[in-house]
């Protein structure tokens, strides 16, 4: 009788272990998880690491330096100049998504009705939609015309850098992201602006 308890017990037991653990796991992730929404544009400091508002800091910066600058407001008082976006030089150690800082920047020059804006990225997908119009199976008026696509004037291009200290429990954290609009035709580098970021965190004492 007792083998058979006992045989029972060690059966279960891992079975018991299993339940709890994804029980576990449901709670974290699932309905029982404590999820609330939050302010996108508050300061976030959950890590010392780039984030959010380091992304919007650094947008906010290079769009109105930009915008205010005396040449470009010249220029874009007159006519709405075309740029393309090179990708940004990630010289930090951290694996930085700086793409995502671009199209902030980006999507709120093109709302600021100042510039317009050509997506090299896409020149594949825009070469097979033109061979298909031109297969003839799309009627002739509403086909794209070769030979129309309008040259980018500027290339908006730049560095983000970082240098960064640990002395004992202290951490210091130091940005610099710069950004360049080149003009293609001249090759004169018509407009730059940096934006430098510190950041400081100090580990808890073991026990605290």
């Amino acid at each position: 009788m007792k083998s058979n308890i006992i045989y029972k017990k060690i059966f279960y037991l891992p079975i018991f272990f299993v339940l709890v653990l994804a029980g576990c796991a449901t709670t974290s992730t699932g309905p029982a998880a404590n999820v609330r929404y939050s302010d996108p544009t508050a300061v976030e400091t959950t890590t010392i690491d780039f984030g959010s508002t380091d992304l919007q800091q650094i947008a906010e910066t290079m769009v109105n330096g930009l915008l205010t600058f005396p040449p470009i407001v010249q220029l874009t008082s007159e006519r709405r100049p075309v740029v393309f976006v090179e990708m940004i030089k990630n010289k930090t150690r951290e694996h930085i998504d700086t793409e995502a800082i671009t199209d902030t920047i980006s999507t709120k020059l093109i709302q600021s009705g100042k510039f317009r804006f050509t997506d090299r990225t896409k020149v594949d997908a825009i070469l097979k939609e033109l061979q298909y119009q031109s297969s003839g199976l799309v009627e002739e008026s509403t086909m794209a015309q070769l030979g129309k696509q309008i040259g980018a004037e500027f290339m908006l291009y730049g560095n983000f850098s970082a240098i960064e200290k640990t002395a004992g429990r202290v951490k210091d954290l130091y940005y610099k992201f710069t950004l360049k609009l080149l003009n293609v035709e001249t090759g004169i580098i018509e407009w730059q602006d940096e934006k430098e970021i510190r950041k400081v965190a100090k580990r808890k004492m073991i026990g605290m």
